[in-house]
């Protein structure tokens, strides 16, 4: 995709690495739009850095069309479309208690994503140099065992976003996927402040260096995530599981 003169959507970008990559598309020169759930929050925002906003809520169908009729009124020309917005719960099944957490998980991460892909599809396949940006993770490659619908989303992500490439490839709209790593961020309570994550702005220079010198690059694959990415066919699947979850405790 081409890092410049795009005009660009994130859905799920009051926080994170939804913010931080809007900050970042900013700064190189793009029109960017951030959706988010408060109305005060996106209102502080665009103060600060002058992005444009819209409600959302991804797990409501309603509210992503009524976002989608509002995105394009005020900005036609948009080109990209960022499904950022996911959650990360812990999950315990040795106990039903967990399921309530798995809808949710699905309802966001999974039915999320599909429906802003539905709501936009159509739309960018009118725009020259138009793209869909979706945000997996190397956990989708190598599970954790606390968040396993967390894992399974972000495994369907990976596919979905596959699949949906080779059916968009006759138009003009590209398909990018961003495999992260575990990050400094509070996608799980305290992960700001864990030593081993990896420094958000440390993820977004290098993902944004890799956007930049690759062009058609279609998956975002950090050096910092490819041990997780990679282990099963390198032959190390079950090493990093063990490695991955005895770090986690």
């Amino acid at each position: 995709m081409k890092t410049r003169g795009n005009t660009v959507f994130i859905a799920g970008a009051t926080q994170g690495i939804g913010l931080a990559l809007a900050r970042r598309f900013q700064d190189a020169g793009n029109t960017v739009v951030i959706g988010g759930r408060r109305a005060d929050v996106l209102d502080r925002l665009a103060a600060e850095h002058g992005f444009g906003t819209v409600v959302i809520d991804v797990t409501d169908p309603a509210s992503i069309q009524t976002a989608r009729d509002r995105v394009l009124m005020s900005y036609p020309e948009l080109n990209v479309l960022v499904a950022m917005a996911g959650i990360m719960v812990a999950e315990d099944v040795i106990t039903p208690g967990f399921v309530e957490i798995a809808e949710r998980t699905v309802e966001t991460n999974i039915l999320g994503t599909v429906r802003l892909v539905g709501a936009f599809t159509e739309h960018l396949q009118s725009r020259p140099d138009s793209t869909i940006v979706t945000v997996s993770s190397g956990l989708a490659h190598t599970p954790l065992a606390i968040t396993p619908t967390y894992n399974g989303s972000k495994a369907f992500i990976h596919l979905f976003s596959e699949t949906i490439r080779l059916q968009l490839a006759s138009t003009s709209v590209k398909v990018v996927e961003l495999c992260a790593p575990a990050l400094r961020t509070e996608l799980m309570p305290g992960g700001s402040q864990v030593e081993g994550f990896y420094p958000l702005e440390d993820y977004i220079e290098d993902t944004w260096a890799i956007l930049a010198e690759q062009p058609d690059v279609t998956e975002v694959i950090i050096d910092r995530v490819t041990p997780l990415r990679y282990s099963e066919v390198e032959d190390r699947y079950a090493a990093t599981i063990e490695m991955l979850n005895s770090h986690a405790h």
